[in-house]
């Protein structure tokens, strides 16, 4: 579930000197294997990318003061830093990821969790008010189990904001015009491709209700209600 590396972000590390936060190991054996390739990705991209789009970050600064949020696919932790709570976890299937988060949230108090693949989440049912779930959806290979879970840990009445590359009619005539092979890299690793609308469908069939939806710089950003 960790989002894609680069400049969008994304996509449990113990490690030593991660400063006040606190790192939790949920990794089966099976599990290292299958997230071996978010370590290798993770690990060419450089330990300072620069800071996130200016368009997730003002999203995520958008949503305003949370008890405890959760950052699901939480990558090097840029995007976890912009969350405004008073108790913060960041979690990611990279281990080299989660390490680089440590770093970055150490001033944050930021509990670390290392996810499993294709897992239920190691975290209790209703605990967050705010769980963030920030380009990572497009790398999920079991989309309904990670928005099962995160609709699990949430509280009642919690918000789970998501954001994924959006495609539309812009996409499919790029397509058109220039070939698919121009717009679906079959290298990437992405798995899953949302519209607007159909990110909406997805998340009120899995019992979310959705508060807002927008397209924001080829993204498409929504806030939803357990």
């Amino acid at each position: 579930m960790s989002g894609e590396p680069g400049p969008v972000h994304r996509d449990v590390g113990a490690s030593t000197g991660l400063g006040v936060a606190h790192a939790v190991s949920c990794r089966s054996e099976d599990g290292g294997v299958a997230s071996r390739y978010d370590d290798e990705l993770w690990e060419l991209v450089p330990e300072d990318p620069g800071p996130p789009p200016e368009h997730l970050r003002r999203f995520v600064r958008g949503l305003g003061r949370a008890e405890h949020a959760l950052d699901l696919g939480c990558g090097d932790g840029r995007l976890t830093y912009e969350l405004d709570a008073a108790a913060l976890t960041a979690a990611d299937v990279s281990a080299v990821a989660l390490e680089r988060a440590g770093r970055r949230l150490a001033d944050r108090g930021a509990e670390l969790v290392e996810l499993e693949p294709d897992a239920p989440l190691p975290l209790p049912d209703s605990t967050y008010d705010l769980v963030l779930c920030a380009e990572t959806l497009e790398h999920a290979r079991d989309v309904q189990l990670l928005l099962s879970e995160a609709r699990r840990v949430l509280r009642p009445g919690g918000r789970f904001a998501v954001t994924t590359p959006a495609l539309g009619r812009r996409t499919a005539l790029r397509a058109l015009l220039r070939g698919f092979e121009h717009e679906l890299d079959p290298l990437s690793p992405h798995l899953r491709f949302f519209t607007p609308r159909s990110l909406r469908r997805t998340l009120v069939e899995m019992g979310f209700e959705v508060e807002s939806l927008e397209r924001r710089d080829g993204s498409a950003c929504a806030v939803a209600v357990r």
